[in-house]
């Protein structure tokens, strides 16, 4: 009989590579009774019962999450993609990432401005970001926030001129 090994997870390996190494075959765990009753949604939920059988892992009965199904150690820790996340807020921040093995999420709280900059530093070094937006260039950001503000005068000036009338 032959004995089924798993392949090897190297270390000098591209990122996205050493991700496929995971996708053994993992269930979707359920919710007990949740196929039975439309109110109980199929989000897991740890059976407690006393006389349960999913609890007492009665053959049949489906699989509750237990060790032997979590990730290999290497790999737990990475994004889909098999990149390390680094949350970024600065431009200084992206200097810190290493682009071979982490891609960037810059934070939600960054505006539109400072999201221009740090994507163009980060493409410039060829750093994965994870949480793209289609973010006009600076200049194009600038020149709408000045025709704003002429449409904003022109409103003022519109309004005192009806006032005077």
């Amino acid at each position: 009989m032959k004995s089924k090994k798993k392949p090897e997870i190297l270390a000098g390996e591209r990122p996205p590579r050493k991700r496929q190494f995971s996708k053994y075959k993992k269930p979707r765990f359920k919710r007990q009774e949740s196929w039975r009753y439309k109110r109980v949604k199929e989000n897991w939920r740890r059976p407690r019962g006393k006389d349960s059988k999913m609890r007492k892992k009665v053959k049949g009965w489906p699989r509750s999450p237990e060790a032997g199904y979590r990730s290999p150690k290497e790999i737990r820790e990475l994004h889909p993609s098999g990149y390390t996340e680094v949350r970024v807020q600065t431009v200084e921040d992206v200097n810190r990432v290493d682009p071979k093995t982490q891609a960037i999420r810059i934070a939600h709280t960054v505006g539109a401005k400072k999201r221009v900059e740090i994507s163009a530093r980060a493409e410039e070094r060829g750093i994965h970001i994870l949480n793209p937006r289609k973010v006009k260039e600076l200049e194009e950001v600038e020149e709408e926030e000045a025709k704003e503000e002429k449409g904003q005068k022109e409103e003022i000036k519109e309004e005192e001129g009806e006032e005077t009338e």
